[in-house]
């Protein structure tokens, strides 16, 4: 229910307009300026409805100082004998939303308010709109940045930047449709993880940020963060396939709030320090900035042994490597560069699939979902089909590239041809040439 704050020094014009709006509206009342001020924030009403000649402070008064407190616009609409048009419209000059003469009349009291705390709402709906990112639909960077950095002056918690690893060959191997899938999943987990109380928004592709009101132990935070590595991964297999080789996941940078600060700029600029640090250190973690360790000059050197540990793959799979074209091409070059500088080192092969339809007639009868359908399950089969030392990319819609240690065969993925999806009519060819 709607509340509305009535204000007048004539103790009959209030149980007046209280008793015509107390059965549609939640009421407040008050018989002064200062009393309103007092009550306005505690009571937070959606609109007040003011006499505009009051004794200390007037309804214009009233009006200014509400909106200096507030910082919103509140609807106000004033109550006055005054016949002159100079007073309505001094009244319309400093923002007021209607005006309405006693004596008042109940069936225009109430209809004049039904308009107005309508169109606040319009106004408040298109606002919010203009706030939220339509794909996840949290707030966007401008909304999250703004609201984050009012809640840091005053609240305690936990300022948290997070990014998605490796969501990039998400999109190169599987598609932008199944990349903005896992953003949304992705963003039903942060909402899983925070309370209404708490702020959560997408500030780029695969970039969130969330504050935690009244969170300052890091226990907590790295529960979340193991819990939203988990679970996207899961989550990702089971759009892609279970045997899906990207190491997708979460890093997360974090700084408690108020021991590190309470400005934004300063703030953020920690968490991020920490979140490089996460990335640095091996990805799928978090980090809570430290202001004694930042402070310290960077003099740690890992051993070799700490290096080898935090670049070596959490498990090692019997099944080819899958790149996006990127990597894929500095693999190609790296090769091609041991080759050149070393005549002895063992042959390497480049080697080129590639699917055509058995019937050229029929080829235009595919569309485009099921062409991205066979090409998926078609690259599954290489990956299983070649070794732990292979590695492949797909290269345009119906072909793919393999590095291998030997000449690339078809027939280990003929063998598994039923395995395509059902009706896809093709055939296999490949190409391939030493290195």
């Amino acid at each position: 229910m709607k509340k509305i704050l009535i204000v007048d020094d004539e103790p009959m014009m209030v149980k007046l307009a209280e008793h015509i709006l107390k059965d549609r509206y939640a009421v407040v009342c008050a018989s002064s300026g200062a009393e309103a001020i007092r009550l306005f924030a505690d009571e937070k009403p959606d609109m007040i409805l003011s006499d505009l000649h009051m004794p200390e402070m007037d309804g214009y008064e009233l009006h200014r100082t509400l909106q200096e407190k507030s910082g919103d616009a509140v609807p106000v609409m004033f109550m006055t004998t005054d016949n002159s048009d100079e007073s309505e419209s001094r009244g319309f000059e400093i923002g007021a939303a209607d005006y309405i003469r006693k004596p008042l009349k109940a069936e225009l009291l109430l209809r004049r308010i039904e308009n107005i705390l309508k169109n606040v709402d319009k106004i408040r709906g298109l606002k919010r709109a203009a706030d939220i990112d339509p794909l996840t639909k949290l707030l966007n960077k401008g909304a999250s940045h703004r609201e984050i950095a009012e809640l840091v002056k005053t609240v305690p918690g936990c300022l948290l930047m997070i990014d998605l690893d490796s969501f990039k060959p998400i999109n190169d191997l599987y598609g932008h449709a199944m990349g903005d899938k896992v953003l949304m999943r992705f963003a039903g987990l942060l909402r899983s993880i925070t309370r209404s109380q708490d702020c959560v928004g997408r500030v780029g592709g695969d970039e969130f940020i969330v504050f935690f009101r009244e969170v300052n132990t890091k226990d907590v935070i790295g529960q979340k963060i193991i819990y939203l590595n988990e679970e996207i991964r899961r989550s990702t297999c089971e759009y892609v396939g279970a045997d899906m080789s990207v190491p997708i996941g979460v890093s997360a940078g974090g700084v408690f709030v108020p021991e590190n600060g309470t400005d934004y700029a300063e703030l953020s600029q920690k968490a991020d320090h920490a979140l490089y640090t996460v990335k640095e250190n091996g990805k799928h973690g978090v980090y809570i900035f430290d202001k004694q360790k930042a402070a310290e000059p960077e003099t740690k050197v890992q051993n070799l042994h700490v290096i080898r540990r935090i670049m070596t793959e959490r498990e090692t799979p019997s099944t080819a490597l899958l790149l996006d074209i990127d990597r894929f091409t500095a693999v190609y070059r790296f090769v091609l560069r041991r080759k050149n500088a070393d005549n002895n080192a063992p042959p390497s092969y480049i080697t080129r699939f590639f699917l055509m339809p058995r019937n050229e007639e029929n080829a235009s009868s595919y569309d485009h979902d099921q062409i991205e359908k066979i090409a998926h399950r078609f690259q599954e089969l290489l990956v299983d089909a070649l070794t732990a030392a292979d590695c492949i990319t797909r290269y345009g819609n119906m072909q793919f590239l393999a590095l291998t240690a030997a000449p690339a065969k078809t027939e280990p993925i003929a063998a598994k041809w039923d395995k395509l999806p059902e009706g896809a009519d093709f055939s296999c060819g490949t190409d391939n040439e030493e290195i």
